[in-house]
């Protein structure tokens, strides 16, 4: 694998997604080819807690999972060239969002209800899929979070039948492609 330089410079790329979408496997991509920091929300929180994701739901509720979400990403503000993967549900909030936007760019990795089928079957750590493991739920979840993911996000890419060199290409090209636009305003 050939190491890249680092055309990302400081940037801290926030991805966003519903479950499956391949935010874990994108992350760890840029963090082996660009040398980011990857920092895994959900993982390092589970870590401070010393309990599972969905332990933390089950013992302390919804609300209390999403303020420890809101107080880590204020905690990265000062981060440079790191890669966040954002849960599920981070940019249900607005003020998530806001602090997002803010302090980096939010990549949008999207895919079909069936690939995120396809992708998340055999997992148990998925506390909103418990017992609903099917097309049809995840098809209605996604409807319901679409409209938010795609007004937080800077960039969005299908990730559909697209392996994660495609993927980070696409998103590396994108990104140069913005900060162009955006010198020229």
């Amino acid at each position: 694998m050939e190491h890249h330089s680092k055309p990302l410079g400081t940037y801290k790329i926030f991805l966003i997604g519903f479950m499956g979408s391949g935010k874990s496997a994108i992350s760890d991509y840029l963090c082996r080819n660009y040398g980011m920091e990857k920092i895994e929300m959900d993982q390092l929180i589970s870590e401070r807690e010393g309990m599972p994701i969905t332990e933390i739901f089950a013992r302390h509720g919804e609300a209390y999972f999403r303020n420890l979400e809101t107080a880590l990403l204020v905690e990265l503000r000062d981060k440079e060239n790191a890669v966040i993967s954002c849960g599920g549900g981070t940019p249900m909030r607005e003020n998530n969002v806001a602090e997002m936007k803010k302090h980096g760019k939010v990549v949008l990795l999207t895919a079909s209800p069936q690939t995120i089928y396809d992708r998340v079957k055999n997992s148990h750590e998925r506390p909103l899929l418990e017992g609903h493991m099917d097309v049809a739920f995840i098809s209605n979840l996604m409807e319901q979070r679409r409209e938010k993911y795609e007004a937080a996000a800077d960039l969005v890419i299908q990730t559909d039948g697209k392996d994660q060199a495609a993927i980070c290409k696409e998103l590396t090209g994108q990104l140069m492609e913005w900060e162009k636009q955006t010198c020229r305003q």
